[in-house]
């Protein structure tokens, strides 16, 4: 059985599949999606079971947001959308959905032979990468 706790830790972007094409879809700038694509950003996250943390580093900017498990709070996110977020772990894994103008995305993070696997989901875009 899968806890929450596996996820706590400092991970780094190894590799990242379809981040232009997420980050497009989101309606991210060409200018801001090549920034983006460059980046190799420290992802670290801390909990106490119900608390979330999540810290992301990278050259280009630095993000951080906290909740409580379950419950909707407002995000900002690295390129400026401001949404309804809630975080749940659910199946072994940190499922984060994101919501704002009447569209939605979903971030999911899994630990895997000791990394973690993970997946964006705009509308029909998908990203995989291992932090």
């Amino acid at each position: 059985m899968a806890f929450i706790q596996q996820l706590v830790g400092r991970w780094h972007l190894v590799e990242s599949k379809g981040f232009d094409e997420y980050m497009k879809e989101l309606g991210v700038g060409m200018a801001l999606r090549k920034m983006g694509a460059m980046a190799k950003p420290n992802c670290v996250i801390t909990s106490d079971g119900k608390h979330l943390t999540i810290k992301t580093e990278s050259t280009l900017k630095t993000t951080q947001f906290s909740c409580d498990l379950g419950e909707k709070f407002e995000a900002t996110t690295a390129d400026g959308r401001k949404t309804q977020t809630v975080c749940n772990f659910t199946n072994g894994a940190l499922v984060q959905h994101q919501e704002w103008g009447g569209k939605e995305t979903t971030i999911t993070r899994k630990v895997e032979k000791w990394e973690i696997s993970g997946g964006m989901r705009h509308e029909q875009c998908h990203l995989h990468s291992d932090l």
